[in-house]
């Protein structure tokens, strides 16, 4: 059983390299708008009630996967490097998997900004992620949170076995992706 987490700054293509690594190995893609976009239909994702349901939802799906047949999971995540509840996170999903003796792979993608400003935009993303489509809103967001939080981490930061860091600005999510399955085996 594998996690492969695929995390990094909004837009930098996590959903994207994500989909093209679940085509080339048996995992499956869980992209973090499935349940923020679920919940949106009802509660703001920012009120208490969407987090708690975003929340529960996500917890729901881990651990049944975990304990399933299937090869394994992709999950992409905005991981607030910043906050150390985001950190939390990280352990508790990482615990599920490797409690049932899976492994855990962290891909950190970076891309320059002018590049995630373009891909904000992108026809994939607006397709799979309803919550994107007002794209100045989206933009805005994504502006804001590079203010906010450091989403990138420091060289030497994450201290995972699995790990490794990809700037993808020049690279096409087919290649990302074939880096990912030879890096980790999958």
């Amino acid at each position: 059983m594998k996690l492969v987490i695929l995390f990094g700054p909004q837009a930098v293509g996590k959903m994207t390299v994500g989909q093209e690594l679940a085509k080339i190995t048996d995992l499956k893609l869980f992209h973090n708008h499935m349940t923020i976009d679920l919940v949106s239909n009802f509660f703001s994702y920012d009120s208490a009630p969407g987090k708690r349901l975003v929340s529960l939802f996500r917890q729901e799906i881990f651990e049944e996967v975990a304990k399933s047949d299937l090869a394994g999971l992709i999950f992409t995540y905005v991981w607030a490097l910043d906050y150390q509840g985001k950190w939390d996170f990280i352990d508790k999903i990482s615990h599920i998997f490797e409690s049932k003796g899976g492994t855990v792979a962290f891909v950190e993608l970076e891309s320059t900004l002018e590049e995630r400003l373009e891909r904000n935009k992108s026809p994939n993303r607006l397709e799979h992620k309803p919550s994107k489509r007002h794209v100045e809103h989206s933009e805005k967001d994504l502006l804001n949170a590079m203010q906010k939080h450091r989403l990138n981490s420091f060289p030497g930061e994450i201290k995972k076995e699995h790990y490794i860091r990809i700037d993808n600005t020049e690279l096409t999510p087919e290649a990302v992706a074939h880096l990912i399955k030879a890096r980790f085996q999958l």
